[in-house]
Parts: structure tokens; sequence; C-alpha cells
């Protein structure tokens, strides 16, 4: 599958509507709107009508939704949902740990974002990710380090984090996926700390994140997309493949191949 631009996932709670259209004028590559952890029990059913509402108001929104997982007892209505909205342009599925769940929201005809928040997750990454419709990959880390008896915030975490991240990287391109989307910053007032953060895993193959704040969006946009010196080497490499037919050659004192023409092509396709 081809690497469709995400660089910012921006979340938005059902609850709020309100909210909806704020979030879809921020900016940001895709909405999420959430029917899951920022809405409260006794808010599921009203949420779901509030976004119908909306969806039926502004038909032109193209917006992914964030269902409540395969365990809980709103998961049939939220994707029955889901179904039903031609607006709908993508699901979330929130603690995916069975492929069984991911193929039953697949029927929703919708492409697919598993995010992985369990250690069983992380056993069942594979299947999770060959699951028919799947477009690409996402994962919790709170609810992972929490489960792992991690401590947060602290040079192990990051470790632990690296080898999860490596996991979903993986899966996604054993899988042909777009690439991943890394987790949820929380806080968003640090943007140092996310620059950082980005940089580490953009470099690592990851295309975007998930954002809760609409001021992560500028730093998630400028990070996640490849350096103007990086664009214009690759133009020069794909250049001279393509006008001399040569797959490995000399640029700039350094030898190319086919892994790096491969790599230089899909930077300017990252940039286009």
């Amino acid at each position: 599958m081809p690497d469709t631009l995400m660089r910012s996932a921006l979340f938005v709670p059902a609850s709020r509507p309100e909210r909806i259209s704020k979030a879809v004028a921020s900016g940001a590559d895709a909405v999420i709107v959430d029917l899951e952890d920022s809405v409260a029990p006794e808010a599921k059913a009203g949420a779901r009508d509030a976004l119908a509402r909306h969806v039926a108001a502004h038909p032109g929104d193209r917006l992914w939704v964030r269902i409540n997982d395969g365990t809980t007892p709103w998961f049939e209505d939220d994707l029955a949902l889901c179904r039903s909205l031609p607006s709908v342009a993508g699901i979330v599925l929130p603690k995916a740990q069975t492929a069984e769940h991911v193929y039953i929201v697949s029927g929703a005809g919708k492409p697919l974002l598993p995010v992985i928040e369990s250690a069983a997750g992380i056993r069942a990454l594979d299947r999770i990710a060959a699951a028919h419709g799947v477009e690409r990959l996402s994962f919790g880390s709170l609810d992972l380090l929490v489960e792992l008896g991690t401590r947060l915030m602290t040079e192990a975490s990051r470790f632990v984090l690296g080898q999860i991240r490596f996991d979903i990287l993986k899966a996604s391109r054993m899988h042909g996926l777009a690439a991943p989307l890394d987790c949820v910053h929380p806080d968003f007032t640090d943007l140092d700390l996310l620059e950082r953060s980005c940089t580490m895993a953009r470099d690592m193959g990851f295309g975007g994140m998930l954002c809760i704040h609409p001021a992560q969006i500028p730093v998630a946009h400028r990070l996640y997309q490849p350096l103007a010196e990086e664009v214009e080497w690759a133009r020069r490499v794909v250049d001279h493949a393509d006008s001399t037919g040569e797959y490995a050659f000399r640029l700039d004192g350094r030898m190319v191949d086919l892994p790096l023409i491969e790599r230089a092509r899909r930077i300017l396709e990252q940039s286009a």
C-alpha cells in the first residue's frame, strides 16, 4: 500500500461536536473523532448521536472515528454507525489485540488503523498487520508501559518504546502498510520534547503522529517530511538512475545502489 500522507492525526471528542469543525480547520492531515477514552460510559450513545448530526450537517468533512474496542458493549453500535456514514474515511480500532476483532471491523468497508496497546497486541501484531483493510498501525505507549510494569519517563521506558516502535515498523513493512503513526505525546506544552521525539520517530521510519492538541500539528508537519537537502539528493539520484539506466553509481563520492535509489524515490513521493 502506498504511503498516503498522514503526518498528523488530531483527536477530538465526539461528545464535544462544536470542536469537530475547529479540528477540521486546524490543518491536521486527519481528524479522528473519538468515541472511546474521551467519552464517559454514560455519554457513549449521546456521542454517537452528536457525530451523526455533525456528519449530516457537514457532509464534506472526511473524518476518521476511534470506536470502542471489541471487548466493550459499545463496539457493535459504534461499528454500525461508522458503516452507515459515508463521510467516515476510516476507523481507528483501539486496544487491538486479536486479528478476529480487526476482521470484524474490516466488514465496515473502511480503511483501518489498529492501535496496539497491550502485550497481547504485540504478540498478535503480525496477524493484525496482515488483516484485510488495515492501512497503517499505531500504538499506545502509556497502556503498554503500565501493563509491562515499566517505570514511566525513564531511560528504561525509552528503551522499551524503541523496541515496540521497531516491532510496529517491521510489521508495517512486511505487510506493505503505509508508514505507521507514533503514539500520543500527552504534554502538549513541551514542544521541545515533542520535537526531539518526532525527530527520533521520523528517523526510525514513522510517517507521522497521533495528536491531542492543535499546537502539536506544526511540529509534526515540519518534522515528518523530508529535509530540503534530502529532497535535493533524492532528485539527483532518481534523475541519474532514470536517465542512464544505471542502478549502481557514484554520487558525491559515495556509492549509490538499488536500495538507495528506492529510498530516493520514497523521499520524492513524501515531498510531493
